[in-house]
């Protein structure tokens, strides 16, 4: 699927823009939605960690079944993924404006816990018709596999830089809930003998926050609507053309199957579930860790700003490094650099100058996640159709389960903090919390997620494929593309030989990592090197 001019800019720019709704919405309920319906909805933690967990959940099990649907998809005059994207946008920004809505009137907890969980699963799923096929774009918008991490590194960078504005507009929020929590704290404290009490000040309604919550949410909204429509009007989707003549289409559970059996994928997967659940356990319990454990709570928008800054600036760096020494090198340096920094941090948390530090220092790390495992699927998704060049449209299935396990790796993160709150004795809206609570978010933040940072990089440290056979595969399937070419010109008729190994499939298939060696699949028929 090579064009003779690569990808356009003005394309890669554009698809770039498209990755948008899905990270600043994410962004934004990653940050305040935990807060919002402890202190704003005043909701029990426990019902909090069910509606963050059950529609992380929610979201991570459509995921497969939706790439699976849209890999079923037939073409239109707009392209195979750009229907679900267009489809999905409207309603989705609609649903996402109900999330952050509270009706009006009395509601009892139970109809507020259904009112917030069926808007977060309505929304999560919405999403996910939209984020899928946009994923999978990648593997439409012709080139070769450079262009393609070119257009990864662009959208990367984007992101970054949607990730940094969304953090502002949701860091301004946050600045409002401070300071309406700070007056009625001060205000619960002059009417009460006991100021070191750590019971909530209920009578607080936070009315400006709750705006502040909905004005934001309208904003996301209209930034959601015009990146997709960049979206659509910049890019147009471009046929694959590298498998053999005689495709089929696997079944569900056999296509998943072969998907998990696919040993490249499955170690990238697993490094990157490990790995994105270090991160998302640690920054996910930033804005606590620095307003409890760090008494930095008025600093809080400022770091942030400096850790999405560096983690901006390091994207273009990271692409820079990858094309010299390799992606898999390159992940294990940047991965690296997160343990230092949270083990600073956690040591000494007061101190600004050295937090402003290591949040430069996180920021480098934060873009490695981001970058590095996006960039390497493609690579995967290649060796999987040199192996089984007979398989279909299998490209949003893959990019289906890879953001399947980062959305429930989010799920897992945010559902265990909020349960290891409550543990320790965390009171939504309380303005003093007790030392259980400190040291329970000093262990969320660090030694929690530099365990499973540990475990991502062993899983990165067996993954097969290395540049070397990266280029092997572009050659392959380019040799491939061209004799299928050819074949088609010379022939109009499935040689015969190919007809009989079809028909006469029965085995399962194998990888061998030292042969590299594969056997025939139950689905699709493949060739033994």
């Amino acid at each position: 699927m090579k064009d003779s001019g690569g990808i356009p800019l003005a394309c890669k720019l554009c698809y770039a823009v498209g990755g948008v709704p899905h990270l600043i919405t994410s962004v934004a309920i990653g940050i305040s939605l935990q807060i919002f319906l402890l202190d704003v909805v005043k909701m029990e933690a426990f019902y909090v960690s069910m509606i963050l967990f059950v529609s992380r959940a929610w979201d991570a099990v459509t995921d497969p079944l939706v790439g699976y649907l849209v890999s079923r998809s037939n073409w239109t005059p707009i392209g195979k993924l750009t229907p679900w994207m267009v489809i999905s946008t409207p309603f989705g920004i609609l649903s996402y404006l109900l999330l952050w809505f509270v009706p009006r009137g009395s509601m009892s907890e139970t109809v507020s816990v259904l009112w917030f969980l069926t808007a977060a699963c309505l929304f999560e799923s919405l999403m996910t018709c939209y984020n899928v096929p946009y994923l999978s774009l990648n593997m439409f918008l012709g080139g070769d596999q450079r262009d393609r991490d070119s257009a990864t590194a662009y959208r990367m960078s984007v992101e970054m830089v949607a990730m940094l504005l969304a953090s502002v507009i949701q860091g301004q929020v946050v600045a409002v809930y401070n300071t309406e929590k700070q007056e009625a704290c001060r205000d619960w404290d002059q009417d009460h003998e006991t100021p070191q009490s750590t019971s909530s000040p209920q009578t607080a309604s936070f009315q400006q926050t709750q705006k502040a919550f909905l004005t934001s949410a309208m904003v996301m909204g209209a930034l959601f609507f015009l990146c997709s429509l960049i979206l659509f009007l910049g890019v147009k989707e471009k046929q694959a053309s590298r498998c053999s003549n005689d495709k089929v289409r696997p079944s569900y559970l056999s296509s998943l199957k072969m998907l998990t059996c696919h040993v490249p994928y499955q170690r990238l997967v697993l490094g990157f579930v490990f790995s994105a659940f270090a991160f998302q356990m640690s920054l996910g319990n930033f804005a606590l860790f620095c307003s409890h454990a760090a008494g930095l709570g008025a600093q809080f928008q400022h770091l942030l700003l400096i850790l999405l800054v560096s983690a901006s600036v390091a994207v273009p760096v990271w692409q820079i490094i990858l094309l010299r020494i390799g992606k898999k090198s390159t992940v294990f340096i940047g991965l690296s650099l997160f343990i230092p920094a949270v083990i600073i941090v956690a040591c000494v948390p007061s101190n600004l100058l050295v937090f402003m530090s290591m949040c430069v220092l996180m920021g480098f790390s934060v873009a490695t996640i981001f970058l590095l495992p996006w960039s390497m699927l493609p690579d995967v998704v290649d060796d999987f159709a040199v192996r089984h060049p007979s398989c279909k449209d299998l490209e949003p299935l893959f990019f289906s389960c890879y953001a399947f396990c980062s959305k429930l790796t989010g799920g897992l993160s945010a559902g265990l903090s909020t349960m290891t709150l409550q543990f320790v004795g965390y009171e939504a809206g309380a303005c003093n919390h007790g030392d259980r609570v400190v040291t329970a978010l000093i262990v969320l933040f660090s030694p929690v997620p530099i365990t499973l940072l540990l475990i991502g990089m062993v899983f990165f440290h067996f993954y097969p494929i290395n540049e070397r056979q990266s280029l092997q595969l572009r050659e392959q399937i380019h040799s491939e593309v061209t004799s299928s070419s050819s074949v088609r010109r010379e022939n109009t008729e499935l040689p015969t030989i190919l007809q009989q190994a079809h028909a006469g499939v029965t085995s399962t298939s194998h990888y061998d990592s030292n042969t590299l060696k594969f056997e025939n699949s139950p689905h699709c028929y493949t060739l033994t090197k």
